[in-house]
């Protein structure tokens, strides 16, 4: 039986969030509370890598930290993106992000239906004379910048913001009463292990979305039960309800 699910993500800012309807549907309750955090780099620490934004036509977003970072250190380093600056974004949701920093009808945007990387290839390739720059985590893989070399499209990787374990603290260790747990990156599996390094495999039922957070349950020897996306359940709202559902059902 799940009736309390922790949410590895922070709390929806709108009342409409699919969550919501599913808290009230399945009478369980839902705790929003993310396992990692993000931390930005300063002008100082980017500038190490030698990239330099300005010599790129095309910015490739998986993310909406990554947007959030590429332009505030583009504001700190007093940098104007031109208009002509096209942009691919893994979703249409982040796509909507930019909005947040420039005008969106006046930009080249262009997104995927998926989530996946792989999703944004053939928009890219009618694009191959352009330049990419793809913003990044600290504890990203080199997934992306293989499956672009293997396309032979022009890129550079660089690393915009750290990702790291949001600990919890003892009360919240103590309190710790959850049927099941979702997560939506590898590195919300790894602060699962630093925060319980005991846990054993079906303690916690586990919900993952993308196989890079799946891969991570299981080279972690932990109960993998929920997997998002699907090509019936694309998100883990739809995916979650499925399974819950299922439950009831049985």
């Amino acid at each position: 039986m799940v009736k309390k699910i922790l949410i590895s993500q922070p709390k929806p800012s709108s009342d409409k969030s699919p969550y919501y309807d599913i808290a009230r549907d399945f009478n369980v309750e839902l705790v929003f509370r993310p396992f990692i955090k993000v931390e930005g780099m300063t002008p100082q620490e980017f500038r190490k890598q030698k990239v330099n934004i300005p010599d790129y036509t095309a910015i490739v977003f998986t993310s909406r930290h990554a947007i959030d970072h590429f332009f505030q250190l583009a504001k700190e380093m007093r940098i104007t993106m031109p208009e002509t600056t096209k942009y691919f974004c893994v979703t249409e949701t982040i796509a909507l992000y930019i909005q947040k920093y420039a005008p969106y009808r006046k930009r080249k945007i262009f997104f995927g239906e998926t989530g996946k990387i792989d999703d944004l290839i053939p928009a890219m390739l009618k694009h191959k004379t352009e330049k990419y720059l793809v913003p990044l985590s600290s504890v990203a893989n080199d997934s992306i910048s293989k499956l672009l070399d293997s396309k032979e499209l022009n890129h550079t990787e660089c690393v915009m913001y750290c990702t790291v374990s949001n600990n919890f603290t003892p009360e919240e260790l103590k309190a710790f009463d959850y049927d099941m747990a979702l997560f939506f990156s590898p590195a919300g599996i790894k602060a699962l292990q630093e925060n319980f390094p005991n846990m054993k495999p079906g303690e916690l039922k586990i919900g993952t979305f993308g196989p890079s957070t799946a891969k991570a349950v299981r080279d972690a020897g932990l109960s993998l039960d929920l997997e998002a996306p699907t090509e019936r359940y694309p998100s883990m709202t739809g995916a979650l309800r499925h399974y819950l559902q299922e439950l009831e059902d049985e």
